[in-house]
């Protein structure tokens, strides 16, 4: 592992996501090197999948997924030969991170390659489990675990986290020809795909997003107990991606029509609003 290598990880990290890194750059050093090479593991998973435009064969991306878990398998045997996997080994010597929690995101992105429409919240669920769950299985290996229920309480956020992502990326997903709402919420609400893809808002639109709002909202009031459960150079980065993701859900929630036409990002401001508030200890929503 070179100085090379860890300044890619971290270079990813920073540029692709911006609203995590907020929260990294308060870990200590050991940590936080370690948080930039397994979400540079899993940015590349997802980079894979999401460079497949809508309709188009999807064997490369497959094969690529593929060579991508047989690199990982490689450097839990000891023998990593990318640079974000050479920083991922340097970081496996002194975490016990779960090899089968990158399995499992892993195959959560090969569903996005077959499955792009969910007909109820039970099957976004599982969905969820795999690319979300598993980021916190990651993620705890790593901040260390003080109170075994930040087991649940990481559950709670990582829901929290991939619902919010899931609001406020709506207008993106629909034009990669992928729904994550749930069919039988989009039907309840009288919402059509039709509706989605050509970018409709209005009444019956703002009340689905209000329902979305609220479920991701039950799990951050869920997920608030996390920062105190994982050790302690660890709590001030946790109750901030925590805070960050739940400022990001407010704006939406204050108008739910601009997830159609852009993706709703925190600016200056809003993020040292954010800092203040994790230095308060303030929960992730009142």
């Amino acid at each position: 592992m070179t100085s090379t290598d860890r300044h890619a990880v971290r270079r990813l990290t920073h540029t692709q996501g911006p609203n995590f890194s907020v929260g990294f750059r308060f870990l200590s050093p050991a940590k936080r090197r370690a948080v930039y090479a397994a979400y540079a593991v899993c940015r590349v998973a997802d980079d894979i999948v999401d460079e497949v435009a809508p309709g188009a064969e999807i064997e490369d991306a497959r094969s690529r997924l593929d060579a991508w878990w047989d690199e990982l398998a490689a450097t839990y045997a000891g023998r990593p030969g990318h640079p974000v996997t050479r920083a991922l080994a340097e970081s496996l010597e002194l975490f016990p991170i779960p090899q089968g929690a990158f399995l499992g995101l892993i195959e959560g992105c090969r569903t996005d390659l077959v499955k792009h429409r969910y007909a109820s919240f039970s099957e976004l669920e599982y969905y969820c489990e795999l690319v979300a769950v598993t980021i916190s299985d990651i993620s705890l290996a790593i901040f260390g675990i003080a109170d075994p229920a930040a087991v649940d309480h990481g559950r709670d956020l990582a829901f929290a986290l991939q619902l919010t992502n899931i609001c406020r990326d709506v207008g993106e997903d629909t034009e990669r020809g992928r729904i994550y709402i749930p069919m039988d919420e989009l039907n309840r609400f009288g919402v059509t795909e039709q509706h989605l893809l050509a970018r409709v808002g209005g009444a019956a639109f703002r009340e689905l997003m209000a329902y979305q709002i609220e479920r991701a909202r039950a799990h951050f009031k869920a997920a608030s107990p996390l920062p105190q459960t994982v050790e302690r150079d660890a709590r001030l980065g946790v109750r901030l991606m925590g805070l960050v993701y739940s400022r990001i859900l407010s704006r939406i929630a204050a108008d739910p029509e601009q997830v159609l036409h852009r993706r709703v990002a925190l600016r200056g401001l809003d993020r040292v609003r954010v800092i203040l508030a994790g230095v308060l200890r303030r929960p992730f929503v009142a």
